[in-house]
Parts: structure tokens; sequence; C-alpha cells
């Protein structure tokens, strides 16, 4: 696995508009609606204002020559027109927005369940940082897809031929004229201001997330900063990614400053090339007064029809490389694929573990490993306690992890009952195994929504009943607000104990056949220790455990005790053997005495 997503770099534009059209297809109706009521509130305000420029001339006309005028009808039009566009803005903005929030929320719901069969895996080598930028920034701005690009696309491409057609029918000669500046403002120019900012567009992005991952760095972080005196370096360095962020975002929004003061240029251009060519129709009588101020104006406003396009070609690339990221990390193939039939959930607890060997992967940061289990062989039968001891890097987190389906077996087996675990879908097995870690995971919400995780449907009575049995019930009783205490961020309104009596009475609401505890009581004080291994003692009679553990008063509880190193079983035996026959075990005994 390669610590830097693989996903398909070489993606087209057009193939990655292609994908992300495919994921909009739910939502095409609202956006379809959206982009008709933009038109047509885009033509009314052409319509608006070209009207009334000739309503007003016409009027003045009138009046200088003494003469009657029927004002009421384009009046009423004038006044229709005004009802429309401020309807329509209404309506556009409603249908637009509502269109982007539900297309972001398509894309959140499937980039989650493409990241979920990558868990842990993949993404271990990615910055959580980096992360986070992906799944929050980079899907907010692929919302410019549709509002600020796709709209103003599809609305030029529709209102231009139309009002072209309309210009003809008054003066031909004007069309070539007002598609040349059309094509200037709309196109030429901002394909100019795109090329001389794509460099910027893409620096920005890269240096976007690299800020956003050393802040999260130095909030997460800010505890062993102070500690280590090391704060002001890494203000520094945020300090030097952020000068860095904002002179590119100076320079892009300078090209972008150009770009904009030249299509005004052009615009104006346009318009006094259209006054030079009429200016002497209407002096020869060629062409009524009237027209002058009417076609004036819709030359002039016919550029609303282009000028969102600059805006949505400088957006492109950033939104396209957005997507690239995107894609690049949901394309890639689960480290565990899922079987083709799964096998049927075995009816048995029993672990057997046969011939099992695992290495990790290289990655780009590191070389191929050594084997980190090597022809392991291990018996748990359905109710026993089996302990799992040895030192640090001896493979005990790694069975876990295997056991847990996040990386695949490859040489050799691992048997639920008599089921090959990789014949089990990965939610299935998961459903099976009930994991207490080493350092649980608290979501910031309330007590009893941190239990639920494991069972979302739990009745009352069993969350008591979980509770109960991790010796949690008595402290849920005596809070104020019992289930409904908000814990805070990882659990912070619990004491080391308690977050641990949590976790262990969330594994146990899952009622999965087989528990693990990896080092349940580690951090904990004696006393702590103690009233929960008390605890814990009833429920290892009654369940298969695989307990990860160096705690000898933990160690006692179980039926066997196996030793590791190396990725190897070097003893095995029950606690009294071990006393007897094994130099660690018995160093061990002696430092956690």
């Amino acid at each position: 696995m390669s610590s830097h997503p693989q996903g398909n770099h070489h993606l087209s534009n057009r193939a990655l508009l292609w994908r992300l059209l495919q994921l909009a297809r739910p939502h095409l109706g609202w956006m379809l609606l959206g982009a008709l009521l933009t038109l047509i509130t885009t033509l009314a305000s052409i319509g608006l204002l070209a009207i009334s420029g000739w309503f007003l001339a016409s009027m003045a006309v009138a009046g200088l020559a003494g003469v009657t005028f029927n004002y009421f009808t384009p009046a009423g039009v004038i006044r229709f027109l005004a009802i429309v566009r401020t309807a329509g803005r209404y309506g556009e903005r409603l249908v637009t927005h509502n269109a982007t929030l539900k297309l972001l929320s398509e894309l959140r719901l499937w980039c989650y369940q493409r990241l979920e069969p990558l868990a842990p895996a993949r993404l271990q080598g990615l910055h959580s940082g980096d992360l986070l930028n992906r799944l929050q920034n980079d899907i907010d701005r692929l919302d410019s897809l549709y509002l600020r690009i796709a709209v103003p696309v599809l609305v030029a491409a529709l209102g231009v031929p139309g009002l072209l057609w309309l210009i003809s029918r008054y003066d031909p000669q004007l069309v070539p004229v007002l598609l040349a500046g059309l094509l200037s403002v709309g196109v030429l120019i901002p394909l100019w201001g795109q090329r001389q900012s794509k460099q910027y567009s893409q620096t920005l992005l890269r240096q976007s997330a690299a800020l956003r991952s050393a802040q999260l760095d130095t909030l997460s972080g800010m505890r062993e900063l102070l500690i280590y005196g090391a704060d002001q370096r890494q203000q520094q360095h945020c300090q030097q990614l952020s000068d860095s962020l904002l002179a590119c975002q100076s320079e892009r929004d300078r090209i972008s400053a150009v770009t904009q003061a030249v299509s005004l240029i052009a615009i104006n251009l346009t318009v006094l090339a259209g006054l030079w060519w009429l200016i002497p129709q209407i002096a020869s009588g060629a062409r009524p007064p009237v027209e002058l101020a009417m076609l004036t104006l819709l030359l002039l406003a016919g550029f609303e029809l282009v000028q969102p396009l600059p805006l949505a070609l400088e957006l492109l690339p950033e939104t396209l490389a957005a997507a690239r990221r995107l894609f690049r990390l949901t394309d890639q193939p689960p480290v565990r694929p899922e079987p083709g039939i799964p096998a049927t959930v075995p009816v048995r607890s029993d672990l057997q573990i046969r011939d099992l060997s695992f290495s990790y992967p290289a990655t780009r940061n590191r070389p191929a490993s050594l084997p980190v289990l090597q022809n392991l062989n291990l018996q748990l039968n359905q109710g026993d306690c089996l302990a799992l001891i040895g030192p640090s890097g001896a493979g005990k987190s790694t069975l876990t992890q295997l056991l847990c389906g996040f990386w695949p077996i490859e040489s050799g087996q691992m048997l639920l009952g008599s089921t090959d675990i990789n014949q089990l879908a990965g939610d299935e097995l998961r459903r099976q195994i009930a994991v207490v870690s080493q350092r649980p995971y608290l979501f910031s919400t309330t007590l009893e929504e941190n239990l639920r995780m494991a069972r979302p449907d739990a009745s009352r009575e069993q969350l008591d009943r979980a509770c109960q049995q991790a010796g949690l019930l008595a402290f849920v009783q005596s809070l104020p607000d019992g289930y409904q205490t908000w814990l805070g961020e990882q659990g912070q309104g619990l004491s080391g104990g308690q977050a641990r009596r949590l976790a262990i009475a969330r594994a146990l609401l899952q009622e999965a056949p087989l528990l693990i505890l990896d080092e349940p009581t580690e951090g904990l004080d004696r006393q702590t220790e103690q009233a929960l291994i008390k605890n814990l003692q009833p429920l290892l009679a009654s369940r298969t455990t695989l307990l990860i553990s160096h705690r000898p008063a933990l160690l006692q509880l179980a039926d066997q005790i196996c030793i590791l190193r190396d990725g190897k079983v070097v003893r095995q035996g029950q606690h009294q053997t071990l006393i007897q026959h094994s130099t660690y075990y018995q160093n061990l005994l002696t430092v956690f005495h």
C-alpha cells in the first residue's frame, strides 16, 4: 500500500465532469429547473432594460411631437417583466441552492460509503488534516460545479442564440458586433485569465490543504508543543504557510482583476461599435430614433448572459482539481476485498489460527517489513479466555486487526467456528466481534449516544444491564442528566476508569460472540483497576475472550496464556505453569507487582 492514495491519476477533465454528472443524476430534475429559472430571470432582466429604454424614448418623442401615445401596453409589459424577474430571482435562488445542498449531501454520503471499506488500512498513510480537507473542503468546492459553472454555461448556451436571433430581426449588421463582444467577454478573455492563473489555482489548493493540516497539528499537539518549547517554531511554520497562501491568492486576484478590467473594456467597445453603426442610420432617417436607446441597451444588457462565465472558467480548474483529489482517494480498491458469495454466520465462536503469517505492505515512506506474524498457531475454545502477552512489536495488535477484517489474510487461516473469516463479509464479521481497544474513542455527544454506537435499537433495560455489568450504572444514575449527560470531545468529562467502563459497556451491549480486550486497564490506578477487574471476572467466565494485557491481576483470569515474540508463540500455558517455567513471565510479574 502506498502512503499516498493511488486512484486514477490520469482522468481527463471530460471524464471527471462525466463522473460528477453521474453522481448528480438523482437531483438532475432540480438542477435543470434551477437552470431554467435562471435563464428566464436573465431574459426578463434583459427584456426589461431594453423595453424600458424604448418606452422612455417613445414617450419623449411623443411629447416633443405632441402626439398621443398608448403607454398602457408597454407599461403593462414592463410591470410583467419586473414581476417575472423578481419572482424568478427568488425561485432561482430557492431551487438552485436546494439542488446544490442536495448534491453536496449526496456527494458526502457517496464519499463515506466509498471510504468505509478502505478504513483503516488504506487511510492510515494519510495525514488526518489531509483526509479532513478532502472530506470537507474538496467536497465543498464541488458546489461550484453546478451553481457557478454548469448553470452559467447552460444559460449562455441557450440565451445567446436567442438574443442574437432577436437582434437580427432589427439589424443583422449588429449580430457580428455583439457576437464578437460576447465571445471576447465570455470565452476568450476568461480563457486567457485561466491560463495565466492555472498554476496559482493548483498551488492554492495544495497550500490551503497544507495550512489546514498544520493548524490541525498545532491544535492537537498544543500540549507537547508547550512542553518542549516548540510552540513558537510551529507558529512560525503556520505563519510561513499562511504568507505563502496569501501571496498566491494575491497573485491570482491580480490576474482576476486584470481580466475583469479587460472584460469591461470589451463591453464598452461593443456598445461604442453599436452606436457607431446606429447613429448614422438614425440621423439619415433610415431607422426610428426610439430604436437607438432600445438597441443600445439591448447590446449592453445582453452581456448578462455571459458575465458569469469568467468566474465559471476561473473556478473550473479548482473544482476539477478537488474532484481529482477526491476520486484519487475513493477509487482505491479495499485492502481486504469482499467475498463474492459471503459465507453464512458461524454458529460457534471458537477461534482457530493456523500457520498465520503476515507482513505489512511497503509504502513510500516505509520499505517492506519483516513478517509481523510467522506461522502462528493458536486455539481459543468457545467460552474460554486466551491471554496474549509479549513485547511491543510482537504482533498482538496486528492479530486483532486481522481478526476484525481490516487486512486480508494471505498466508494461513483464521477460523471463526469452522468458517474462514476471509469468506465472511466485513460488516458481518465485525458484528461477531466486540472490541475494547487500548485507547477507546468516545464521541462528542451524550453518554447514551456513545453506548448506542454499538446497538442503536437498544432498550433502556439493555443499556442498564450493560452498564451494570461494566460497573458503570451507579455512576450514570448519580449524574443529574443520567444517560443524557454530554461527554464533550473524546469523553473529556470522564475519568480514565469511567471511560474504560463506558467502552466495556458499549462492547457488552453489542452482545457479540467474541470479545477482544486490548489492555483494558492500561493507565488506571490500582484501585480503579481492581474495581474494573472485579466487574470483568464474571463476564470473562461466560464469554469467548481474547485478552491482550500485561497486568498480572487480569492474566490470572485467563484459561491459557500465550507469550508472543517476533510474531511467534514462544511459550503457552496456564498462569501457574508459566510462573514456574518462563523467565519472561516471572520478570513480568515482578515489574507489575
